[in-house]
């Protein structure tokens, strides 16, 4: 009897650990800069810029079997904009716009991951909710994501990657520079590698 009891508690605990297996921590590769922000905002209604900010880090965690479970947090340091032109980025930074020496970083973190099944490729979608933190404001947004793939790479650890699009009015992230409603919507577009934690 006493062993029959053992035998049914080591069966119930393994199932139970197997219902608890947590997701992957990883840590977007900075490093190798294999993580983007890029942005595109119309011109007055003329033309289109874009850029990208060039230093950012973050990291999420995710199990591809639970994608509604996953995290994410990323930060980007406003200051690092860039978009071919010197003196366009040193606007984008003073007190008209981003004002980057008073609001040094934006930072998204997730509240909510829904997936949204698949895309013509057969990779998982989802939509992943969030705060965004910009010009000293947080609003809620969301990013359109797909989850690329994951695997082992060549120098002995393991990444997943992400691509997500998200659009936001950037006159909703405090007072800035009016250049007439054609400026005031930003699309962005992030993609990035993590490296799975050890």
């Amino acid at each position: 009897m006493l062993k029959k009891t053992l035998a049914a508690l080591a069966i119930g605990s393994a199932v139970l650990a197997a219902g608890q297996v947590m997701a992957a921590d990883y840590v977007i590769d900075k490093e190798g800069q294999h993580a983007f922000v890029d942005f595109k905002i119309s011109h007055l209604g003329y033309s289109y810029i874009t850029g990208t900010f060039k230093d950012l880090d973050g990291k999420f965690s995710f199990d591809a079997a639970k994608p509604e479970d996953a995290k994410i947090e990323v930060n980007v340091r406003t200051a690092s904009v860039f978009t071919n032109h010197a003196e366009r980025d040193k606007h984008i930074t003073s007190k008209d716009f981003l004002e980057s020496s008073k609001f040094a970083d934006a930072k998204f973190v997730s509240t909510s991951v829904k997936p949204t099944g698949k895309n013509a490729d057969g990779k998982l979608t989802a939509d992943v909710a969030g705060d965004l933190t910009l010009h000293g404001v947080t609003k809620p947004v969301v990013v359109k994501a797909t989850f690329l793939g994951e695997g082992k790479d060549p120098w002995g650890g393991y990444r997943a990657g992400f691509e997500g699009t998200t659009s936001i009015n950037r006159q909703d992230f405090g007072k800035m520079m009016d250049l007439g409603p054609a400026s005031n919507n930003v699309d962005l577009y992030i993609t990035f590698e993590g490296v799975k934690a050890k």
